[in-house]
């Protein structure tokens, strides 16, 4: 009997290979490289305003994307941007969910008023526990004040509110352990390039970390507002070095992925998410000191709203009822409030001469300060109908121009 069951399995395996032998070795098969900021966002400017952000990230980018097509032919290399264009934050992500990429990695170069501060640093999904993770966190994220429709397409999110980063307070990404994996990998090999000093590995709530649904970091390479890292970031041949510091790191990572079958990777020191937190901030003394935030833990956005809802719920409960006068006035105060309807030309982070020519010869201009940026608009309308005539016009000369709505200015 046993050896009729040996022959049966053996006929099993030899007619039947592919039903019981074959498992497909799990591949990292795309790698999606985002270039951060471009186009009319110049990212952070050198203090002699002659170096942006946008420059040195596409050329580390693209160098970095090279060198993996170079040694892995069966990878496919997506870039967010290849040339200086303005990409939503929200288009880059999309970009690496509807490739179905195994991996997405964000080229930044950071910058803050204090220029002691220097090294380099990654940042993985999740909460910013320090001012200066959030100070990080929210200039990445003030890109979307450029964006047209970013109340809606952002559901409200304010990048220059700090109250609107609790919502990430209540995220996990389901990523986390590659993400962490690969940063742990990436600030060891940049360590050992021409930024020496290792700010370690931060969290932050940053958006197109958030929307990626696959292992996401966000490297920055250095501090242009530092007088030693800017030297470094500004001669090509560095570029070079952070690149295939970049690829060091891939390579490591992807041995390890695959080495694992795509299971959950351990990291190899988990503390080093927060350890050079302390030493980091004694270098700027411009940047506060840490402040650790209560996290809740949250599985979907319905149960985030819903917390959130209630907390809504439990604050109006505890505000005492107005009067029926107050409340008229109330209403009459909000039908009295003035909309109205312009085109925003341009938004910049300094203001800009009358006769300035960005503005390619357009008078009548008005600026609305949003966070860090001054948002440029023309006309003024009663009506979106009227705006959206005017807005034919303006794309002539603007093709990014796009329409706002601007209610009780004053």
């Amino acid at each position: 009997m046993p050896y009729r069951i040996l022959l049966l399995l053996f006929c099993l395996l030899t007619q039947f290979p592919s039903v019981i032998l074959a498992t497909d070795p799990v591949k990292i098969k795309k790698v999606v490289i985002d270039a951060g900021h471009g186009g009319h966002d110049p990212g952070s400017i050198s203090p002699d305003r002659k170096v942006k952000e946008k420059t040195i990230a596409l050329s580390v980018a693209l160098k970095f994307g090279k060198l993996i097509e170079q040694n892995n032919p069966d990878i496919k290399v997506i870039y967010t941007r290849d040339t200086d264009i303005f990409i939503p934050l929200d288009t880059r992500s999309d970009i690496a969910n509807n490739n179905k990429a195994d991996l997405f990695i964000s080229i930044h170069v950071n910058s803050v008023k204090a220029r002691s501060a220097s090294g380099s640093e990654t940042y993985v999904m999740g909460e910013s526990k320090s001012s200066s993770n959030l100070e990080v966190t929210m200039k990445e994220n003030s890109v979307i004040s450029l964006e047209g429709d970013h109340q809606s397409v952002y559901e409200g999110f304010d990048p220059n509110n700090p109250e609107s980063y609790i919502i990430f307070s209540l995220l996990q990404n389901a990523h986390l352990e590659q993400s962490l994996q690969i940063a742990e990998f990436v600030q060891e090999e940049l360590g050992k390039g021409p930024v020496k000093i290792n700010r370690g590995i931060k969290q932050g709530g940053l958006i197109v970390l958030w929307r990626s649904s696959m292992p996401a970091i966000l490297v920055e390479l250095g501090f242009i507002s530092n007088p030693n890292d800017y030297l470094v970031l500004t001669r090509e041949e560095n570029h070079d070095k952070f690149a295939n510091s970049l690829y060091k790191a891939f390579s490591k990572y992807k041995k390890a992925y695959e080495s694992n079958n795509g299971e959950k990777v351990a990291v190899k020191n988990p503390d080093s998410v927060v350890k050079n937190e302390k030493a980091c901030s004694e270098k700027s003394k411009e940047i506060k000191a840490e402040e650790k935030t209560q996290g809740v833990t949250r599985d979907t956005l319905a149960e985030i709203r819903r917390a959130l809802q209630k907390k809504s719920n439990i604050q109006n409960k505890a505000t005492p009822e107005k009067s029926d006068t107050t409340k008229s006035t109330l209403e009459a105060k909000k039908k009295s409030k003035p909309i109205s309807f312009r085109v925003q030309i341009l938004a910049v982070t300094r203001p800009l001469p009358e006769k300035a020519p960005d503005f390619k010869g357009e008078r009548d201009l008005k600026y609305i300060k949003v966070g860090i940026y001054y948002k440029y608009s023309v006309g003024e309308f009663s009506s979106k109908e009227e705006a959206e005539k005017e807005l034919i016009r303006v794309k002539k000369k603007f093709p990014q121009a796009f329409i706002i709505k601007v209610e009780n200015e004053n």
